[in-house]
């Protein structure tokens, strides 16, 4: 029953549309009418500028670090789905009429969070982050390198985690999952890469 209210409360903090705030109460803005129309930090860096994307970012990353703390204080376990749930709010905010992110944010203040309390490892983090650098570097996509990341993350995981117990079972799947999302999320941004019109980075 605690694991069931974690993951709830995973997907309610999740479902906090950060980037429809901040354009609302600071820059009297609702980015779902410009941009890509996406509540991430790259759109409301684009419309907004880049105090304001950071901002989104930073507010994501940590609504899932905060989620996975308290879910860890029932089992590591609860907090690894507790994680997925919030990233699926994110995505699908019931605060903004399902309309949200595409978990690039989410995903990364979930890999933080577990480096730091399910696994004390930096490198579950770094590895997917490190790989994002560079394929943003090389492209300048942010979709690419984001699904690159997630993807990297997984076979990461996997390679790290592979194991009969129920908290390597539950990483496992978990990321897998998450990086699932993170692909469906960017379908439109395939489409865009493969025609050569995505949108490049410019504001970070």
């Amino acid at each position: 029953m605690k694991t069931i209210l974690c993951i709830l409360l995973g997907y309610l903090l999740g479902s906090l549309p950060f980037a429809l705030i901040i354009g609302k109460v600071f820059y009297h803005t609702d980015i779902r009418q410009y941009g890509s129309g996406n509540l991430g930090g790259t759109n409301a860096g684009r419309v907004l500028g880049k105090k304001a994307g950071i901002s989104v970012i930073v507010f994501d990353v940590l609504k899932v670090v905060l989620a996975i703390a308290i879910a860890t204080q029932v089992s590591k376990v609860a907090g690894i789905w507790t994680g997925l749930a919030c990233c699926i709010g994110h995505c699908y905010p019931i605060f903004a009429k399902f309309h949200g992110g595409k978990a690039v944010s989410t995903m990364f203040g979930f890999l933080f969070s577990t480096s730091i309390f399910l696994f004390q490892d930096a490198s579950y983090l770094l590895v997917p982050f490190g790989m994002f650098i560079i394929i943003l570097y090389l492209f300048k996509y942010v979709s690419l390198a984001s699904m690159c990341a997630a993807i990297s993350s997984s076979l990461y995981i996997t390679a790290l985690m592979l194991g009969f117990n129920v908290e390597s079972i539950s990483v496992i799947i978990a990321s897998w999952l998450m990086t699932v999302l993170v692909i469906y999320r960017h379908r439109t941004n395939i489409e865009k890469i493969k025609k050569g019109i995505e949108n490049t980075i410019s504001w970070l």
